[in-house]
């Protein structure tokens, strides 16, 4: 019965004409609601232990109109890389071209290569590869993660920071400090390849 009042709302959409003014005219209030209030849904199922059902509803997250625009609109207008193009050579597009993109990434798509360029490390005179994704893949990438972060969010501890919504470097910093300033402390700094690490000898050098 959740499921079937959860998909009111992300079903077909009316057909919206692909012109520039169709997209500025977006109620983009209205589409980050819907699909919130779904993804707290996928958030709940999964902290009930309710798998079945939070595969449904990533299912239904990834084919519905409101996450595909506003996976668009995060890869082509909020996001710091949006004028970083891929292998395609495309860095920018307009509002036509984005409502088009939101019919393109339903179902499945075949990738497209990686562009490869080298970057700096912080500090160092090394350099390391960094992948670029065309703006397609980018806003396939952004849809499925919609889908998946609901659910990792419920089994993550409550102590990780790297890489979560909503939290910083600096929500990191202060835990450090909270658990360190009564007490000794030591600071373990690895690069782990998890090819090669066996959890016995992790849990020994961490001993």
């Amino acid at each position: 019965m959740a499921i079937a009042s959860l998909k009111k709302g992300f079903g077909k959409p009316k057909p919206i004409k692909t012109t520039s003014n169709a997209w500025k005219a977006i109620s983009w209030t209205k589409v980050q609601r819907k699909v919130f209030k779904l993804q707290k849904s996928i958030f709940q199922a999964a902290k009930s232990g309710q798998n079945a059902k939070v595969r449904r509803l990533q299912r239904l997250l990834v084919k519905s109109y409101y996450a595909r625009l506003l996976a668009v609109r995060r890869v082509t207008q909020d996001n710091q890389g949006k004028k970083t193009a891929g292998v395609d050579g495309v860095r920018v597009i307009s509002p036509r071209q984005r409502l088009e993109l939101v019919k393109n990434i339903k179902g499945n798509l075949k990738l497209k290569p990686l562009r490869r360029v080298w970057i700096p490390k912080p500090g160092r005179d090394e350099k390391r590869p960094l992948g670029i994704p065309t703006i397609q893949d980018r806003a396939r990438q952004a849809l499925v993660k919609s889908a998946l972060e609901p659910e990792w969010e419920s089994r993550f501890e409550g102590t990780s920071y790297g890489f979560r919504p909503g939290r910083s470097a600096q929500d990191a910093i202060a835990r450090i400090y909270l658990s360190i300033k009564h007490e000794s402390y030591y600071v373990l700094d690895a690069d782990i390849a998890c090819e090669t690490f066996r959890s016995e000898i992790g849990l020994q050098c961490l001993k």
